[in-house]
């Protein structure tokens, strides 16, 4: 038997088969499918009325055995949702950095992209998928026509006000890059394994990088908050540590009571409380660093005054609170932490209560805000934030408050917070001040204002003395000066708005009682 010469082999590589509807489909082998380790195959189909039918499926065949060769083919058939699958079982990131990966593949990669093989996926299969995301959340393409129900599944018995018809609403661009990070580090898996050669991610547009836009409250608008808040004292102080430390709510859930040293005056947060339904753990800062806050002396006092207030209800019900128990707690031995989104729902029901348009994490905002307001350098207040960086990520968002505080004169933290409505005995309890009681300098302020308007030196329609005059005028901080005009805000006395001067409202009858009632009580005192 004589061998054959060396020469071209007589063997074409791939296959044209006639399909019973007369479409020709071309095969190409392309070696071990890793995740199946079945043998795999490139295949595509040229529709029987093709004009070159033949000729056409020869280009087809010479083109795959290209990709072939060149390695530029896809080597599994695996679908986006076995990558995703194996991607989160393989990922390695803190739990609730995990659960919103999960959050976003199953309500928004999977319904989307999750049946087609990941070797399909394209530039402008992604653009056309970041396109479907900006303009509705619920993938309807602009054109849905339903109900939205409350809760699924969802009788139509059970409709009320809150099923309503459907409006389409994009997701923000910082949720799309999200799901674009997560659709990059999926596919860069899928090239390490040897799923694909060349990542579709990169021909794709990138969704842009959201522009830092922090809505902080007003002053005014803060210490209307913390006048409220204080109707409870530990939740009083809980809001007065937001605005005080600039701490995420996950980490004033996770404050323990040795971490918390008075006499240093010095705070440590070390750990956040992440929260999935009901389901809460505790778990490292965000940043996965600990730091050191320093307190001003009335945050201290205030504190002090907290901790006697809670050993006192300890040792009513017969029991003590712990050295590392938490400093906000529903238990009465403090073993317990909140829950994060308690926390949240409670602070966003008190400012529907007093209508002002503001989230607890807002309150982080007007933290960093007033201390770089107040002269403070951005890596001083990157520290107390638990920025990473150091302080580039606060140049970032707060840019705007940094040059405005090149502008304005410096001060200091103390200066610029509302005062708590707290007074301190000898003995170092506290009571609580809300009642309009003249007991510090915003009430007198407020009071003397209030006989102003009553005796008609100040008449409807008049501006009232600006924060700067008043704060001159008793010797005052912005902040106190800010609580006294709420206070008559709030009584109805006055009305402002952001960005304009406090004006004298209107004097009702129920206005005047309310007023001639509470000089009644006073001269009675």
């Amino acid at each position: 038997m004589t061998k054959r010469k060396a020469g071209p082999k007589s063997r074409k590589r791939g296959r044209i088969e006639t399909l019973p509807s007369g479409a020709l489909r071309v095969s190409v082998y392309a070696g071990i499918d890793p995740l199946t380790k079945l043998r795999h195959y490139l295949k595509e189909t040229i529709p029987a009325d093709h004009p070159e039918l033949w000729d056409e499926a020869e280009r087809v065949r010479t083109r795959l055995l290209n990709q072939v060769d060149e390695q530029h083919n896809p080597r599994t058939k695996a679908t986006v949702n076995q990558l995703m699958d194996e991607y989160l079982a393989k990922v390695d990131v803190d739990t609730s950095t995990k659960i919103g990966y999960e959050r976003a593949a199953r309500n928004h990669i999977r319904p989307l992209l999750g049946r087609l093989q990941v070797g399909k996926l394209d530039g402008h299969t992604l653009d056309s998928f970041y396109s479907t995301l900006r303009t509705c959340r619920a993938h309807c393409g602009g054109k849905g026509k339903f109900i939205e129900h409350r809760k699924k599944p969802h009788d139509k018995s059970e409709c009320d006000d809150r099923c309503k018809p459907h409006a389409c609403k994009g997701l923000a661009d910082s949720t799309i890059r999200q799901i674009h990070s997560i659709l990059s580090g999926a596919l860069e898996r899928a090239i390490r394994w040897g799923w694909i050669t060349v990542n579709p991610i990169e021909q794709a547009e990138p969704p842009k990088t959201p522009t830092p836009n922090p809505h902080p409250p007003e002053p005014e608008e803060a210490a209307s908050i913390v006048n409220e808040a204080f109707k409870d004292f530990a939740w009083g102080v809980l809001v007065w540590l937001a605005i005080i430390t600039g701490a995420r709510r996950g980490e004033l859930c996770a404050l323990r009571w040795d971490w918390l040293d008075l006499n240093k005056a010095v705070l440590r947060i070390r750990t956040s409380i992440g929260q999935e339904g009901a389901k809460t753990w505790e778990k490292d800062t965000k940043t996965h660093q600990q730091r050191r806050i320093a307190l001003d002396q009335e945050t201290v006092d205030l504190l002090r005054a907290y901790r006697q207030h809670c050993e006192e209800l300890a040792k009513e019900m017969g029991q003590k609170i712990a050295r590392d128990g938490r400093i906000f707690s529903t238990s009465t031995d403090h073993s317990t932490w909140l829950k994060p989104d308690s926390v949240s729902q409670r602070f966003s029901r008190m400012c529907d209560k007093l209508e002002i348009e503001t989230s607890l994490h807002a309150l982080r905002h007007y933290s960093a805000t007033e201390l770089i307001a107040a002269g403070v350098d951005p890596r001083t207040v990157a520290g107390r934030l638990g920025h990473g960086g150091g302080g580039a990520t606060t140049l970032r968002v707060y840019s705007a408050w940094v040059s405005e505080a090149d502008q304005r004169a410096a001060g200091n933290l103390s200066g610029r917070m509302p005062s708590a409505p707290i007074s301190f005995d000898a003995d170092g309890s506290a009571t609580i001040t809300v009642t309009p009681e003249i007991r510090g300098p915003y009430q007198q302020i407020a009071a003397d204002l209030r006989g102003a308007i009553v005796c008609g030196a100040l008449k409807p329609g008049d501006t009232l003395p600006t924060v700067v005059e008043l704060c001159q005028r008793y010797n005052v901080a912005a902040g106190t000066a800010n609580r006294a005009v709420a206070e008559l805000k709030a009584d109805g006395l006055v009305t402002a708005s952001r960005g304009k001067r406090a004006v004298v409202a209107p004097l009702s009858e129920s206005s005047f009682a309310n007023v001639v009632s509470l000089r009644s009580k006073r001269a009675g005192e």
